[in-house]
């Protein structure tokens, strides 16, 4: 059991590194050369919004993973 809990960890932290990671795509040094700095509000729509949740459901699971990893180990 112990072992397919580790796989499942391994297996979900490397997706919530990737998900991630390409959400701030768009997110750079553009701020301290005086580009656009972000400050700006904008709607998810689309792809973002999906990885936006899909975010979310990931780090759900890894928390939840990682909390029966604890219990199970003692």
């Amino acid at each position: 059991m112990r072992l397919y809990i580790d796989i499942a960890l391994i297996i979900t932290s490397l997706a919530l590194i990737a998900s991630v990671i390409l959400q701030n795509k768009g997110v750079g040094l553009g701020g301290l050369t005086g580009g656009d700095s972000g400050g700006v509000f904008s709607a998810r729509r689309g792809i973002e919004k999906t990885l936006f949740w899909i975010t979310i459901v990931l780090s759900v699971v890894f928390f939840i993973l990682t909390m029966s990893a604890v219990l199970i180990r003692g």
